[in-house]
């Protein structure tokens, strides 16, 4: 079963908009730090954003900061990925995340830490 899955993904021109979500299955994932990381084509998967459970903390990656904005509604065991002004170099694999670290250590430790991850969905910003 999967327990983290993501929608939102698609084809967008550089300057565009996209939202990302992140549906939680389980309860007990939902109640976890979640966040998004993406892969692009021939690259090491990287960290893009994480929040807390309250929401009170949140982190990003230089790359998308002012850009990307992370948002989450535990009511519907939900987490958004906000996209402005995307570039070319923003296509990737769009991987939702969950795990007790603080975002500041999704931010600096390896990705294998992550305990629970969606199946992905594409992104593709085209010139």
């Amino acid at each position: 079963q999967e327990q983290l899955v993501e929608s939102g993904g698609g084809l967008v021109q550089a300057g565009g908009s996209l939202r990302l979500s992140c549906a939680a299955s389980q309860r007990a994932i939902s109640r976890y730090n979640m966040g998004w990381f993406r892969q692009a084509p021939g690259k090491e998967r990287e960290f893009v954003t994480a929040i807390t459970w309250s929401g009170g903390t949140t982190d990003y990656a230089d790359s998308v900061k002012g850009r990307f904005t992370i948002s989450r509604d535990n009511a519907k065991n939900t987490v958004y990925l906000q996209m402005h002004s995307l570039k070319p170099e923003d296509t990737a694999v769009y991987i939702c995340a969950a795990d007790p670290a603080a975002p500041s250590t999704w931010k600096t430790s390896p990705y294998y830490f992550i305990q629970y991850w969606g199946k992905g969905t594409l992104v593709t910003v085209s010139s």
